[in-house]
C-alpha cells in the first residue's frame, strides 16, 4: 500500500476511569496512548506511506446519544469534538518532526484548511500526515461515513479501522460469550447481516467503489505498523468492485 486512510476511534484514544456506580467512563486524552500511535505513525511515514487520518469525537461527544437534545446541534457538536481530536494529534505529530494539515468540510476560522482535493495530493506529495476533521459537514452521518468518503476522494489502497475490539464479531461479544470472530469478510455479508462494523452509508459507499478495509485492535503492541505491512490481523472486509 502507498496510501491509507487510518481511522481511529475517540475512545481509544482516551483515559478510563471508573464512576461511582462501578461503570467505566472514558474521556479526554491518553498521552501514553496517543504517543504510542503517533510513534507508529512517524515509522511508517519514514517508509514512505501516505496517510491521511479520520478520528472519532466519542471521547467529549456522540451527537446521536445526547438524549432529547435537538439532533442537528448534537451532530454538529460532535463535529467539533473530532476538530479538537485532530488538532490534539497533529500537534502530536509534530512535536516528533512530523508535517501535518487539518482539514475540515466547513470553515473553521484558522485553525483548520478547507478541503480540496488538489491541496490534499499536494500535502501528500509533501510527505505531510493529513487529517480529515468534522466528518461530512452535515448532521446523521457519522464518522464511518467520512472516513469511507475520504478514502475513496483520496484514492486510498485500504481503511484502516483501529478499535477497542480485535475484529468484527457475528454477535457482540461483550453480550454474548459464545459470538464468533471472523478472519476475512465481505461487506455484502456485513450489509446483510446488519453487523455493527460500521454504518449502512458507510458501507455502501466501500461496496460501490470496491474499498476494502481491515478492522484490528489498536491496544495489541504495534499494531498500526503490523496492519499496514499487510499481516493478518483483526478482520479484513473485502469490497471488490
Amino acid at each position: 500500500m502507498k496510501r491509507i486512510l487510518l481511522k481511529l476511534s475517540g475512545e481509544a484514544l482516551a483515559k478510563e476511569a471508573v464512576k461511582p456506580d462501578g461503570k467505566k467512563e472514558s474521556y479526554g486524552f491518553d498521552e501514553d496512548k496517543v504517543m504510542k500511535v503517533v510513534r507508529q505513525i512517524q515509522v511508517l511515514v519514514q517508509e514512505g506511506l501516505q496517510i491521511g487520518i479520520v478520528i472519532g469525537g466519542g471521547n467529549f461527544w456522540r451527537g446521536r446519544t445526547s438524549g432529547d437534545m435537538d439532533r442537528v446541534r448534537a451532530d454538529q457538536i460532535g463535529m467539533l469534538a473530532t476538530v479538537m481530536n485532530c488538532m490534539y494529534v497533529s500537534d502530536r505529530c509534530r512535536a516528533l518532526g512530523l508535517q501535518t494539515s487539518i482539514y475540515t468540510p466547513f470553515i473553521c476560522g484558522s485553525f483548520t484548511r478547507l478541503y480540496a482535493k488538489d491541496e490534499v495530493d499536494a500535502d501528500f506529495a509533501a510527505g505531510k500526515v493529513l487529517f480529515f476533521a468534522g466528518g461530512t459537514g452535515h448532521p446523521y452521518f457519522s464518522t464511518d461515513t467520512a472516513t469511507a468518503l475520504r478514502a475513496v476522494e483520496i484514492g486510498a489502497d485500504a481503511i484502516l479501522v483501529a478499535k477497542n475490539v480485535d475484529g468484527i464479531y457475528d454477535s457482540d461479544p461483550r453480550v454474548n460469550p459464545d459470538a464468533r470472530k471472523y478472519d476475512e469478510i465481505t461487506i455484502d455479508k456485513v450489509i446483510a447481516d446488519g453487523l455493527q462494523a460500521m454504518d449502512i452509508a458507510s458501507a455502501v459507499i466501500c461496496k460501490e467503489n470496491g474499498m476494502s478495509m481491515l478492522v484490528f485492535p489498536l491496544q495489541e503492541e504495534n499494531s498500526i505498523l503490523r496492519a499496514a505491512r499487510g499481516e493478518a490481523i483483526g478482520t479484513c472486509v473485502i469490497a471488490a468492485k
